[in-house]
């Protein structure tokens, strides 16, 4: 198998997509565009876009964002929830198209996986009570 390319299904013109998400990360690369499809490249990771979807996407398949800091989080939460995106719970969102995005920094994929299972709880349960997730929140929760 050479590649596995996610195929996403747009309600909206696939200029609009493009342009969105050039917008947001600074590393989109367009590949190819035409009235009806385009491939673009976000973080090396290409994807392939097709307009005129008849069907809502929904939580069951998200893309995964893990960042360096809260400065990264911050950044890619407010400009995937600007201009008609929802926040949802525990580093979720949707963007203004309905696509499911998990922006989640190191440091709670480090606390979670710690030896202490007391520490790796305290921070599971801070993070249910985020929306966007607040690193110094769960350092504090880890801390105790």
């Amino acid at each position: 198998m050479r590649a596995l390319t996610p195929f996403l299904w747009f309600k909206v013109p696939l200029d609009e997509v493009v342009a969105y998400y050039r917008s947001i990360f600074d590393d989109f690369r367009e590949l190819s565009t035409s009235p009806h499809t385009a491939t673009f490249e976000i973080a090396g990771q290409r994807i392939m876009a097709l307009a005129g979807a008849r069907h809502d996407f929904n939580e069951s398949v998200s893309f995964f964002i893990e960042c360096e800091d809260q400065e990264e989080v911050d950044r890619y939460w407010g400009r995937l929830t600007a201009d008609g995106g929802q926040e949802s719970q525990c580093g979720w969102l949707k963007d203004r198209f309905g696509l499911s995005w998990q922006v989640v920094p190191k440091a709670l994929m480090e606390h979670l996986s710690d030896p202490d299972r007391e520490k790796a709880e305290r921070v599971q349960q801070a993070l249910l009570s985020m929306q966007k997730i607040d690193v110094a929140g769960l350092d504090r929760a880890a801390a105790g």
